[in-house]
């Protein structure tokens, strides 16, 4: 027989320890609970910005820039003021993203402050013909800087430049299916190449502008050659180049502190870029008149050509290796609008979901991928980056707008970091003025921009808002 007082200890020696037992297996669960893991720093986050702003624009942009302004001093003062800008709105974003946590960017935002139909809308126009557009265009024209070399002085044959644009897709998203770790050291060993290919160009430039080459300067603002109904399409083109300092906010939930990172991350990479781009104009028209410029439509390579004889042939390689850190940001940016979408329940279920031991949203990358691959084959993708800038900057200027609206609605909101007023309200009216005068200068594309967004409206009605139909149709649209 067995002392009952002993007994009593023994039991309460195994009800201690099997306690401690489920809180070991509740500490493990947790940790093992599939979720996208917080594993960009500050250095990643900032390579990031970085990396897919800088792709294939300041490469092709300076000619539309140039067409579009008129002059060399009005054409750089367009590159500062879209650089100016793209800061406003980057802290205009780093605001949102310290006020909403939540990983989506432009949908999160405007989810939260304008409601659920513009933040549907902002989704389906990603999908539909934002994203594809712009990573087709980026790796066209990382196909192009790859074969163009092996053929030159002829020209490279169409399909073989979309076989390897198809192929540096594919690696891509493999890329990002694989591993977060992996997709964010990509980027930031394809940033400092980019940043050398910048440097590599600017020092030439710099130092031909120091020896007194200064003739393409003369003159510089001719004012005769202006148009105000051109200038939206300078900016546009501009802007497109700056495009991808949002990217940052598609994956707040895998910041670091974020509430520090993306402030310093927005501010740090969009200094250095619009300093860079500035340089970098500078350097081409020091090198190359504006009549040149235009006739160009590799504008790196015929400075390279110009001014770097020895290496030449490296500047293709340099610039192929830029477009592909720019997919590479696209496509670790934007599928988090998608999984936060269908979180949020305004997408299929199955693209919330996360891969149990990667922990990427892997059926939201893929989804990208035949989108993208079916307009690289099509061809059809110039005219798509015409219209596509017009619905990417209409919506950013409705999140701005929600911003101030949720700022005057909710003042005691905790806001981590709080962007001026002045540079708020600068930004959304200064997003709207372009949107707007674009419609009058080019009214064929940006009508099309719109009647592909008004689109999404019957679809969110009949979809996500669909309690309104009759009960027989709920179910067919369910």
């Amino acid at each position: 027989l067995r002392c009952p007082s002993r007994i009593y200890s023994c039991k309460e020696m195994d009800g201690t320890q099997m306690k401690k037992q489920e809180d070991d297996k509740k500490e493990k669960t947790e940790e093992e609970v599939v979720h996208l893991r917080r594993e960009i720093g500050l250095l990643p986050a900032v390579s990031f910005i970085i990396g897919t702003v800088v792709g294939s624009g300041i490469f092709i942009a300076p000619k539309g820039v140039l067409m579009n302004s008129g002059s060399v001093g009005l054409s750089l003062l367009v590159w500062a003021l879209c650089g100016v800008l793209s800061m406003f709105g980057a802290l205009c974003y780093a605001e949102l993203g310290t006020s909403f946590t939540k990983s989506g960017g432009h949908y999160t935002y405007l989810l939260e402050t304008l409601g659920s139909l513009p933040a549907f809308l902002r989704l389906w126009v990603e999908f539909l013909f934002i994203r594809p557009a712009v990573a087709s265009y980026v790796s066209l024209a990382f196909g192009r800087y790859v074969v163009e070399p092996f053929y030159a002085p002829c020209a490279a044959p169409m399909v073989l430049i979309k076989l390897v644009s198809i192929l540096g897709v594919t690696f891509v998203v493999a890329v990002n299916c694989w591993s977060v770790t992996l997709a964010s050291r990509t980027q930031v060993t394809l940033t400092f190449i980019k940043m050398f290919a910048l440097v590599l160009i600017i020092i030439p430039g710099v130092i031909a502008l120091a020896k007194g080459k200064t003739e393409n300067f003369q003159n510089g603002f001719e004012v005769d050659s202006l148009t105000l109904d051109r200038l939206p399409l300078a900016f546009y083109n501009g802007l497109y180049a700056y495009g991808g300092w949002f990217y940052l906010n598609f994956v707040t939930e895998e910041v670091i502190n974020p509430n520090r990172t993306i402030p310093l991350a927005i501010i740090c990479s969009m200094v250095t870029v619009t300093v860079f781009y500035v340089l970098v104009n500078v350097a081409y028209y020091t090198m190359m008149t504006p009549a040149e410029l235009l006739l160009s439509d590799a504008v790196a390579v015929t400075f390279a050509n110009r001014a770097l004889q020895g290496l030449a042939s490296v500047i293709p390689i340099l610039v192929a290796l830029s477009c592909l850190g720019a997919l590479n940001g696209g496509f670790f940016g934007s599928p988090r609008m998608l999984f936060v979408g269908a979180r949020e329940g305004h997408w299929p279920p199955i693209f919330s979901m996360i891969h149990i031991r990667r922990n990427t949203p892997l059926p939201a990358v893929l989804l990208l991928y035949p989108l993208v691959v079916l307009m690289l084959i099509t061809g059809e993708i110039y005219q798509l980056i015409n219209f596509a800038s017009f619905a990417r900057w209409f919506f950013i200027a409705l999140a701005t707008l929600g911003m101030l609206i949720h700022r005057y609605r909710f003042p005691l909101h905790p806001r981590p970091f709080k962007v001026p007023l002045a540079i708020a309200v600068t930004f959304t009216v200064v997003c709207f003025f372009i949107v707007g005068l674009s419609l009058y200068s080019d009214p064929w594309n940006t009508g099309q921009s719109c009647a592909l967004t008004l689109t999404g409206v019957p679809v969110y009605y009949v979809t996500i808002y669909r309690f309104r139909l009759p009960h027989r149709w709920r179910r067919i649209f369910s």
